[in-house]
């Protein structure tokens, strides 16, 4: 059975907050309708005539991109150039375009902890650690044979999270009243009756970005048709994170032998250096999928030995060379890649969590647009 595109927007949305995107970026629905129904999903790296073609021939209602579609205003929307019909043909076959991009990068899960994994590291922290959650504390009033039903929804919705802990909580004891008037259909008590009622307080707290999710959450499980419940803003933040990644070989290897490491993790026949001595030992990693350029003074701040990434240009490489840390660029299409299988089974375990049927499709003819000769 279709879902919304709205509903598979919010998944996204979860595992990649819009917050996260850097304020110069695009995310987001670019094309197409929140409430159009989809059962298939295409997913790729770049939205391009081929994927179009793709995704419409394989019946998907809608494409999942790393890259955004539109990044500059458009100022013509001609079908002869190839934006132009590039957005036609997306029209034409009635799909849905969402792109997730910088907030994808930065996100837990995301391209940079993936491309990290791939290497083997280890004790990973964000590179840049800039972008805070704000949290937020409820507290709900409930019957106590009912209070581990909505504690458990609350904590499934996103709630409860410390650190490397799930559905924290804490609960005390009380007694609430209420006086049930004209109109209501009370599940405990009766009309015009003052009824007190043994209940327990329980408390949490969730990220603001989850706070709707754990709310409907919380009032499908709890037993009363008005449900009394408490939000506190709170001073305190949630997990830090930001653009790149940080951390530790298994063992110290050389040069030579990481370069080897991320030929074959990445799947690409070379890698370009930037340093004075392949055979050094390394062990402390940064990484940044995509263009990473702009990391190399924040990874060697961090005391990383080597950075790797993509897009390297000549005066950076200088910069590079100036500060002392090696620079192993794999490209931008090779650092950024794997992200897509992840995306795909993140999308696909959460809808067999919430009982719907969704395909993921990943595009698999993508290709680095640089070739060696």
């Amino acid at each position: 059975m279709a879902i919304a595109c709205a509903r598979i927007i919010e998944w996204i949305e979860r595992l990649a907050p819009k917050r996260l995107a850097e304020d110069w970026d695009n995310v987001g629905l670019q094309v197409g309708d929140p409430s159009r129904p989809v059962e298939r999903i295409y997913v790729a790296l770049d939205v391009d005539e081929k994927v179009v073609q793709m995704a419409a021939e394989q019946g998907c209602q809608m494409i999942l991109s790393h890259h955004p579609l539109l990044f500059q205003p458009l100022r013509t929307l001609r079908w002869d150039q190839p934006q132009g019909r590039l957005l036609k043909a997306i029209i034409d076959h009635d799909l849905q375009v969402y792109a997730a991009h910088t907030n994808l990068d930065s996100a837990r899960g995301g391209v940079n902890d993936i491309l990290a994994q791939r290497l083997g590291l280890t004790a990973v922290e964000p590179l840049f650690d800039d972008k805070q959650e704000e949290l937020v504390k409820i507290a709900v009033f409930v019957p106590a044979e009912h209070e581990a039903a909505v504690r458990q929804a609350m904590g499934d919705a996103g709630a409860g999270h410390i650190g490397n802990y799930s559905h924290c909580s804490f609960r005390s004891a009380g007694r609430g009243s209420f006086l049930p008037l004209e109109g209501t259909n009370p599940f405990i008590g009766a009309k015009g009756v003052l009824e007190e009622v043994e209940e327990l307080r329980l408390e949490t707290i969730a990220p603001k970005s989850a706070l709707n999710r754990v709310i409907k959450a919380m009032v499908k499980a709890h037993p009363y048709e008005e449900v009394a419940y408490d939000l506190y803003p709170l001073l305190n933040t949630g997990e830090k994170t930001g653009l790149g990644r940080i951390g530790r070989l298994p063992q110290p290897m050389t040069i030579d032998a990481l370069a080897d490491r991320i030929k074959q993790s990445l799947a690409v026949a070379r890698v370009r250096w930037i340093g004075a001595d392949k055979g050094r030992m390394v062990e402390k990693i940064a990484v940044c999928g995509g263009s990473g350029a702009s990391t190399i003074a924040r990874a060697h701040f961090k005391g990383a030995q080597v950075l790797v990434t993509g897009d390297m240009k000549y005066h950076e490489a200088q910069s590079a060379q100036s500060l002392g840390i090696d620079v192993l660029d794999a490209g931008h299409f090779a650092t950024e890649r794997p992200v897509l299988e992840a995306l795909a089974a993140y999308i696909e375990e959460t809808a067999v969590r919430e009982k719907v049927t969704v395909q993921v499709i990943v595009h698999g003819e993508s290709q680095d647009p640089f070739a060696d000769l």
